[in-house]
């Protein structure tokens, strides 16, 4: 379980977040909406340590993992995929996802790749079948680069399930997809979820939003607003207004 509290966070005289809390279990999935600025990726960046936290306490099965370091918590199961695409372009797609693997080489021969030996040929194995998974088969041998931007989201998916998370964290996945995308990122993220795996969902989309979410939390201007199932968010008085404005 990844369990956040009274995490806040402050650059200089701007509150960013302030005494946010929340829990996620595994095999759930927990949408994090909010409008732009609100404290939705800032979030993120204070779990994976990008930021470190004003005050504030993260923890996953119970492991402190307020304050540390960024590899510290990928091996600890949290992993996540980013709002703005950062995949090694001039990789191949199957150098990208094994580069994620590195977390989990025992052997320095394996970790980079000098002999074919059992450890490899598993990670090599398990990458092909998640590429399979995100129906990027026909795609292994391609440079990143020359992938369309919605096979690249795919692509940072997979790679984020490489590092083998216990909770997930997925930073608007849904941009730049189109409806055909979109259906089959539903498909993919219910798959996630009876893997076992608990997934954070920070989105704008409210069709993959109300679609997959077992519960919502909702920030504005850094605080939560309100937390609770998708049908009850979508009708809460205060989310409505943050959205639509008073007005509306």
């Amino acid at each position: 379980m990844l369990e956040v509290e009274h995490l806040s966070k402050s650059f200089g005289g701007l509150h960013a977040l302030v005494d946010v809390s929340f829990s996620v279990k595994t095999g759930e999935i927990f949408g994090l909406i909010g409008p732009n600025g609100s404290g939705k990726t800032t979030t993120i960046n204070l779990l994976t340590g990008v930021y470190k936290a004003s005050t504030g306490k993260v923890a996953l099965d119970g492991k402190d993992l307020s304050g540390k370091s960024p590899h510290v918590i990928v091996k600890a199961g949290l992993a996540r995929t980013f709002q703005n695409l950062r995949l090694f372009p001039g990789r191949t797609v199957l150098d990208n996802v094994r580069a994620a693997q590195t977390v989990h080489c025992r052997s320095l021969w394996s970790r980079f790749g000098a002999f074919q030996n059992a450890e490899e040929r598993k990670l090599r194995e398990e990458a092909e079948q998640l590429l399979q998974r995100l129906s990027l088969t026909d795609r292994i041998k391609w440079q990143a680069s020359a992938l369309s931007y919605g096979e690249k989201k795919r692509l940072e998916i997979a790679r984020a399930l490489a590092l083998r998370p216990r909770i997930l964290l997925l930073d608007e996945p849904a941009a730049g997809m189109n409806p055909v995308e979109l259906d089959w990122l539903i498909k993919v993220v219910h798959e996630i979820k009876e893997s076992g795996v608990g997934i954070v969902l920070i989105e704008h989309h409210m069709k993959l939003v109300m679609n997959v979410c077992d519960r919502i939390a909702v920030l504005n201007f850094g605080r939560k607003i309100a937390e609770d199932e998708a049908g009850t968010i979508a009708r809460d008085p205060a989310v409505i207004e943050a959205y639509l404005g008073k007005a509306h």
